[in-house]
């Protein structure tokens, strides 16, 4: 399971609207960027009380990327 996958699975188990997520992998030179984007009405459920939903979030996804061999990686939540 790539890292896509993986942040797919996890935010589309906390949205209502679980057909709108849309993650996105963008490589470059010294970093990967995984844009995670959902609903409008679902950002308060993908964020949390003080964003802890949204930081254990991007420590999963850093987690299986260190555990792949990609050290530098950094998420970006949006919403549409």
């Amino acid at each position: 399971m790539n890292l896509v996958e993986f942040s797919e699975m996890i935010v589309k188990k906390l949205v209502k609207e679980p057909d709108l997520v849309k993650v996105q992998q963008f490589d470059s030179d010294d970093e990967t960027v995984i844009e995670i984007v959902v609903a409008e009405d679902d950002m308060g459920r993908v964020i949390g009380k003080r964003g802890k939903i949204a930081n254990s979030i991007k420590s999963l996804v850093q987690a299986k990327a260190y555990n792949d061999g990609n050290n530098k990686v950094k998420v970006n939540i949006d919403s549409f």
